[in-house]
């Protein structure tokens, strides 16, 4: 499989076969997807195996994934909201 790309929040983001959404997302230059809800902090990728909630994401409807565990997939659409 070659090169593609995933929706996230309507900008197209390329993604190699085997990688995960949030490491499509950081190699696309994006460090943070989401903030806190009191003060505003930014946040995405943590820890990077799934036990922290810092990278969490929509995709494909489906609320609360993690992205840093999630292989990305031709044609996923990603909300980040």
């Amino acid at each position: 499989m070659e090169r593609f790309d995933i929706s996230v929040d309507g900008r197209a983001v390329p993604a190699e076969p085997g990688q995960t959404i949030g490491a499509a997302l950081h190699a696309a230059g994006v460090r943070s997807w989401r903030s806190t809800r009191f003060g505003g902090r930014p946040r995405g990728l943590f820890c990077g195996i799934g036990v922290c909630f810092d990278c969490l994401v929509e995709v494909n409807g489906r609320p609360a994934e993690r992205a840093c565990q999630l292989e990305a997939r031709p044609g996923d659409e990603v909300s980040t909201s």
